[in-house]
């Protein structure tokens, strides 16, 4: 019976010392709590980015030279809403390789391998984009003067990026992010 006392006391002890570590640690970091919540399982349930890069049957040696990670300018989006956002008739038409998403409109880090990539063709130069038919292009569903970006879209991207750079043998002095992008 002595003992439950003494137990009671270690557990509060160890209770209160690890709350304390946690706040000094939290203290300590100095960077902001992420603006979304990040869920390791909704992460785990995402398809992985091998298999997405993987869907091509055939990628042609020298085929892709630089991969250029932009923003959609929009708060929200997947293929079918981008494509109605900026006038197109089909997702399709939309005028990059991958797509990442952000948790309005889609899963959270979701990727989606659009048509361009699929059949290895080219973005078509225009608007604000002067790129080479060798550039892969990435978007990723944000608005690039927020940087809002989720966890989780940054480390889908990263992955990504790592996955095209590697298999494709990308230099990372060929591979281009938005201003401001951090990993």
């Amino acid at each position: 019976m002595a003992d439950k006392p003494r137990t009671a006391k270690i557990i509060v002890s160890l209770v209160s010392a690890m709350t304390i570590a946690a706040i000094v640690l939290i203290l300590l970091d100095g960077d902001s709590i992420s603006a979304g919540p990040f869920s390791l399982s909704s992460y785990a349930s995402l398809e992985s980015v091998e298999d997405i890069v993987g869907r091509v049957n055939e990628i042609k040696p020298g085929r892709w030279n630089m991969i250029e990670v932009f923003y959609s300018r929009t708060a929200a989006g997947n293929p079918r809403q981008l494509a109605s956002i900026y006038g197109l008739t089909s997702p399709q038409d939309l005028n990059f390789h991958f797509l990442v998403c952000n948790s309005n409109g889609a899963v959270d880090g979701q990727i989606f391998a659009m048509e361009k990539w699929l059949r290895q063709w080219s973005c078509i130069s225009g608007g604000s984009w002067y790129g080479s038919a060798q550039t892969i292009r990435v978007c990723v569903v944000g608005e690039e003067n927020n940087n809002v970006s989720s966890d989780c879209q940054i480390t889908r991207t990263h992955v990504l990026v790592e996955e095209l750079s590697r298999r494709l043998a990308i230099p990372a002095s060929r591979i281009h992010y938005p201003a401001g992008w951090q990993y």
